[in-house]
């Protein structure tokens, strides 16, 4: 069989895929990108033509600048921290010890559950008049006061952190701990018996196994991250004060909140700009990962 009707046949079988995916994302994606370039509201006018006046005023104005920082400053911290916490649980997990069992299929409890019911949980361990949180720190003479933690904005933000970190930290702990089941354990033996300490083992021995999996996990929860809608519109509005606003929360006040059809579509295109442009960057950074570890 001839390499052409190879190529052609995989074609085939792969054109009702493509008349979806042209169907479901292609025509809208188009529809979005004529619509960026008009004044149109979300009712009652298609609007006019305006150039790239929307793309201008969205890039110049200070609510984008500024929920472009705060976006960022949730994606860094909560993904580092994530993966902190994620390789920690999957060396942990991955010792012998009773219950190991138990405690792996509890681990998953958190990324099993839906994200506005991890969202509604975290709401109310932060409530201010009887929150869990609050009454644990006064007990133990932590805090004197019951405080409003997603009312004030120098904590709103940090406790969103909290609650993104919990709910997704399981991730890169299930692929974490199935990349240490690939570490040779005659290997591990060895730098037992050379006398390599806890941290040497884990530089030199475990982690070029990580490596390549953990750089997997960062791409997803990075991008996940940049693009965080749910759970913050869930605990906090994009409130106090806007000073928990994500990009994405943005885009749909500016498209439905505020009516502007036109503006909050070249703000959508604008996020996913930056998010394949982040997705594309991390892509080259795995691919020479894995090369250099070939």
């Amino acid at each position: 069989m001839s390499g052409t009707w190879l190529t052609t046949r995989a074609w085939l079988l792969m054109l009702p895929l493509l008349v979806v995916i042209i169907s479901v994302i292609g025509w809208p994606l188009i529809d979005t990108v004529g619509l960026s370039f008009t004044d149109a509201k979300l009712v009652g006018t298609e609007g006019n033509f305006v150039g790239i006046d929307n793309y201008a005023k969205m890039i110049s104005g200070s609510n984008f600048q500024r929920t472009l920082i705060t976006t960022a400053w949730f994606a860094i911290v909560s993904v580092a921290a994530e993966m902190v916490i994620g390789v920690l649980a999957a060396l942990l997990l991955n010792q012998q010890f009773r219950g190991r069992t138990a405690l792996r299929a509890l681990m998953i409890l958190p990324w099993a559950l839906p994200t506005v019911v991890n969202a509604t949980l975290w709401r109310l361990i932060y409530n201010p008049e009887y929150g869990a949180l609050n009454a644990a720190l006064t007990q133990l003479g932590l805090l004197e006061a019951y405080r409003s933690w997603l009312g004030e904005p120098g904590t709103a933000l940090a406790a969103l952190i909290v609650a993104d970190c919990w709910k997704n930290f399981p991730l890169v702990a299930l692929i974490a701990l199935a990349a240490l089941q690939a570490v040779p354990r005659d290997i591990t033996a060895a730098s037992l018996v050379d006398g390599a300490g806890a941290f040497a083992r884990f530089r030199f021995v475990i982690l070029p196994y990580l490596a390549g999996p953990l750089m997997v996990a960062l791409v997803l929860r990075t991008i996940e991250a940049f693009k965080v809608f749910d759970i913050i519109w869930v605990m906090t509005r994009g409130g106090p004060a806007n000073s928990t606003r994500t990009l994405s929360i943005l885009v749909y006040q500016e498209a439905f909140s505020f009516q502007r059809a036109g503006s909050g579509a070249s703000l959508a295109l604008i996020v996913t700009l930056l998010v394949t442009l982040l997705a594309a960057g991390y892509a080259a950074l795995v691919r020479k990962t894995a090369g250099s570890a070939a």
